[in-house]
């Protein structure tokens, strides 16, 4: 059974930031590409930042420079670190996996950033 599970959001105040990670089983997970998504009330979920087994990445350009993907392979875990945070960036954050396994997420964790 694949499973994901976010932890690390929470109420923070604007210029802030958070670390969000995502602790993954069931699934080889060397293999796999990870992502971070948000979604936001009335809206689609929307990809963050992708991080490629060839090491390679992509942002959103609203948070290029202030968010970073990364995976330790070795603890099967992804993360993202928040910095700069803004009122915008609140919502719920997924953690997703893709690729090999399949495409997994997470059930997600809320971020609220305030004004």
């Amino acid at each position: 059974q694949v499973q994901l599970v976010e932890s690390g959001g929470g109420l923070v105040q604007a210029g802030g930031s958070l670390n969000l990670s995502c602790r993954v089983s069931g699934i080889i997970f060397g293999r796999a590409g990870v992502a971070w998504y948000r979604q936001t009330p009335g809206n689609e979920r929307e990809l963050l930042a992708r991080l490629f087994n060839h090491g390679g990445s992509v942002y959103l350009d609203s948070v290029k420079g202030r968010f970073t993907i990364s995976r330790d392979n070795a603890k099967n875990m992804v993360y993202l670190r928040m910095d700069s945070l803004k009122p915008e960036d609140t919502g719920i954050y997924y953690c997703n996996t893709n690729g090999d396994g399949g495409n997994n997420w997470g059930q997600g964790t809320q971020v609220t950033v305030s004004s």
